[in-house]
């Protein structure tokens, strides 16, 4: 470390934050989420869309023929906020809504091409910023962020985000 490099820097007093260095986080952290969610929320404002159809857009990508029940876990959020966004989104043919074969009781989401297109559209932003901030960051960084965003997440949330990134190489 040479003289001019500050603790801040190369990460050596992170296992002794002040609480306002843990502010400076929550603040960095505040301000990158609106720098991620920025230009996706521009897209959708031109469709008068919300976050909450990115979201379920991007998990039903994620998850083709997934059930309703199981968005509805993922996304955390009352099943009456969840309906009024699917309703628009199958209104608008960007998800197909589908009876289950052994349950009929279950409802079956997937995209359309359409549904495919816009949620790619949203994703690509995101991918753009994200991938210039790990190419300034470099490799360490970005496993150190994953870890520490991992370390943050509830143990359920973690084992649904394991659910859903097993396989990934990312």
């Amino acid at each position: 470390m040479t003289d001019q490099t500050s603790p801040r820097e190369t990460g050596q007093s992170l296992l002794y934050l002040t609480d306002e260095q843990l502010g400076n986080g929550i603040e960095a952290m505040f301000f990158a989420y609106r720098g991620f969610t920025a230009d996706p929320d521009r897209i959708l404002a031109e469709k008068s869309y919300g976050r909450a159809h990115h979201r379920a857009l991007h998990f039903i990508r994620r998850s083709p023929g997934t059930t309703v029940n199981n968005l509805l876990t993922i996304l955390g959020v009352t099943k009456q906020s969840l309906n009024r966004v699917l309703r628009t989104l199958i209104d608008d043919g960007l998800v197909l809504n589908t009876v289950g074969t052994r349950d009929r009781r279950e409802r079956h989401l997937t995209l359309t091409d359409a549904g495919l297109a816009m949620e790619k559209q949203l994703a690509d932003v995101q991918r753009n910023r994200m991938r210039a901030a790990y190419r300034a960051a470099g490799p360490e960084a970005v496993h150190g962020f994953r870890t520490v965003l991992e370390a943050m997440m509830d143990p359920e949330l973690r084992r649904q985000y394991n659910g859903l990134t097993e396989g990934d190489t990312t």
